[in-house]
C-alpha cells in the first residue's frame, strides 16, 4: 500500500469509524511505516485536524491493528485456500467477522498497553 492508497481508506473511515468506537476527540496513532510519515500524510492530518501522536519504530505491542492481524489470523485457523482467490475470500470473510466489541477492546485496552510498555522501558511485554 503506498501513501495514496492510506489517505483514501483514512479519508473514507478515519472519522466515522473512530467516532464510533471511540468519541469525537482522539489522537491517531501511527507506526512510522514510511506511507505514514510522507508529507502528503503529515499534511492530510493538519487538513482534517487531527493530532498524530510520537510514537517510537516498530513498536507491534502498541499497534491495535496487529492484534486486529492476530484476530483474523485466529479466525482462519484450520482454512486451508487452494488458491489466491480463496485465500483472499477466506481473509475478507475473517476480517469482516470482526465484532465491533472486540476493536472496540483493542481500542481501549490502549492505556494499560502504554503502561507496560512503559514499566518494561521499551521492551516487547506479554501483549
Amino acid at each position: 500500500m503506498n501513501s495514496e492508497v492510506f489517505r483514501a481508506i483514512l479519508s473514507a473511515h478515519i472519522q466515522s469509524n473512530a467516532s464510533e468506537l471511540i468519541g469525537r476527540r482522539f489522537t491517531v496513532q501511527m507506526d512510522n511505516d514510511p506511507k505514514d510519515t510522507v508529507k502528503a500524510t503529515k499534511e492530510f492530518f493538519k487538513e482534517i485536524k487531527r493530532n498524530v501522536m510520537q510514537w517510537p519504530n516498530q513498536s507491534p505491542d502498541l499497534n491495535p491493528i496487529e492484534h486486529e492481524f492476530h484476530l483474523v489470523k485466529t479466525k482462519l485457523k484450520g482454512k486451508c485456500p487452494k488458491n489466491k482467490q480463496e485465500l483472499k475470500t477466506v481473509a475478507v470473510e475473517a476480517w469482516q467477522s470482526i465484532t465491533r466489541d472486540e476493536t472496540q477492546r483493542l481500542v481501549m485496552s490502549m492505556r494499560s498497553r502504554l503502561q507496560a510498555v512503559i514499566d518494561c522501558k521499551g521492551i516487547a511485554t506479554k501483549y
